[in-house]
């Protein structure tokens, strides 16, 4: 019988300590992901490369904020000195402790095991910078590996090599971000030209064209079993694209022509992933794509330290899923905001499961949901570690932010895929 299923008792004890003495013996080693990890952020990267070399983790869910179990070899030991992770070694006997306790009935934890480390792509423009992307700067802080992707990898049908996508802010609408007062920035003006080129170099007349194409691409790859995570504007205009695959919405700031007059009443909200029966705003000039989002914070919270949002507690053995997203070391995340803050709460569809939200306030920050075989999550808002980040701000270094609650949501995401079965393609 393997060591890990033999139970022992004293384990409650050993844990209420919040750590297990070093052995001589060890067989194991522990990742706690409490108050008590010097660097969680990095401790992702640590877990992805050992599911890379092959051994298998198990995800020790509502366990000190999502601790991590596996063997204690001579490379895992090295991986977790180099990058500075806080690891206890633990003997079989100990592991079995631990395994039990997680499992045992009357708790609210689980065990889930990690098989193979996802392959991973960025849905990103030639050109951007990975401080541009909050998911960018997790994955190169971590050191997990990905491909930086865009439209003409979508529309090849590369997708399907991937399990899990990260879409950069990306505006699925065709109307550049609605940055329209950037106009005569050279950045603003080259974005514009390369999207109007590759639009015509895939056979389409305009770019909300070419983008309502990926967006279906994207779709049918989720559909399929993919793995789609989005933050800020990629989240809401993505199903912005789909509600108006029947129409034109965009202005003729951004494309030459007229928004169709019968816009609002052409939308068709079936085939959207997360929210139904919005508007979106044909206004150029507004620096708004619909009433998705809620906008920036009323003035009497404006101050980051009064903004905050509170994770949803779950049943890590009946809800597994929503439970290893929203893994983390405290209850309330502090804001930030985005060019899509926050969602408007009563236009998320009923089988979307709310993640997050901040209290009292008719909003979610952090939901997701399944299609088909696969799932999406969207996190509104730019970057956890920078409260309100602007055009031509300086990134974000996270090496000052290592423990970053915000930044926990985003790398529970690229574990996630982890613990799920091989995609199937048809």
């Amino acid at each position: 019988m393997s060591a890990r299923l033999f139970l022992c008792a004293g384990l409650v004890a050993l844990l209420a300590w919040g750590g297990l003495a070093p052995t001589g013996t060890a067989q194991d080693v522990l990742i706690p992901m409490d108050e008590k990890q010097s660097n969680h952020l990095k401790a992702y990267g640590a877990v992805y490369s050992t599911l890379k070399s092959g051994q298998k983790v198990d995800w020790l869910l509502n366990s000190r904020g999502g601790s991590f179990l596996t063997g204690a070899t001579k490379t895992v030991k090295q991986e977790l000195r180099s990058r500075g992770v806080s690891f206890q070694e633990v003997s079989g006997a100990q592991a079995s402790q631990i395994i039990a306790e997680v499992e045992s009935d009357g708790s609210n934890m689980a065990a889930v095991p990690l098989e193979k480390a996802p392959k991973i792509a960025v849905y990103a423009p030639s050109g951007a910078v990975p401080w541009d992307d909050a998911v960018r700067l997790a994955l190169n802080y971590a050191d997990v590996p990905h491909d930086v992707i865009y439209d003409d990898a979508v529309l090849n049908g590369e997708l399907d090599q991937y399990d899990w996508l990260h879409l950069h802010h990306e505006d699925f609408t065709g109307q550049f971000g609605k940055f329209i007062r950037y106009r005569n920035e050279p950045w603003y003006i080259q974005k514009q030209k390369k999207a109007r080129e590759l639009a015509r170099e895939h056979g389409y007349r305009k770019v909300s064209q070419l983008k309502l194409a990926v967006t279906q691409r994207i779709r049918n790859y989720v559909r399929r079993g993919g793995f789609m995570f989005s933050m800020c504007s990629g989240t809401e205009t993505f199903d912005i694209a789909l509600s108006a695959r029947k129409t034109d919405i965009v202005p003729d700031a951004y494309d030459g022509d007229p928004v169709d007059p019968n816009a609002l009443e052409n939308l068709d909200f079936g085939p959207t992933l997360a929210f139904t029966d919005f508007r979106p705003n044909l206004n150029a000039q507004e620096y708004s794509h619909s009433n998705i989002d809620v906008g920036p914070p009323p003035s009497e919270i404006r101050d980051p330290s009064l903004d905050y949002f509170t994770l949803f507690d779950f049943s890590a053995k009946w809800d597994p899923v929503p439970t290893m997203l929203t893994q983390n070391h405290v209850a309330t995340v502090k804001g930030f905001v985005g060019q899509t803050t926050a969602f408007k709460e009563d236009l998320v569809k009923e089988d979307v499961v709310v993640l997050a939200k901040p209290p009292e306030r008719d909003q979610v920050r952090y939901i997701h949901g399944t299609l088909g075989q696969g799932t999406f999550t969207f996190y509104s808002g730019h970057d956890p570690e920078d409260y309100q980040h602007f055009v031509g701000d300086p990134p974000t270094d996270l090496s000052l932010h290592p423990n970053s609650p915000g930044y926990r949501l985003i790398l529970n995401n690229i574990l996630f895929p982890a613990a799920k079965k091989k995609k199937q393609k048809t």
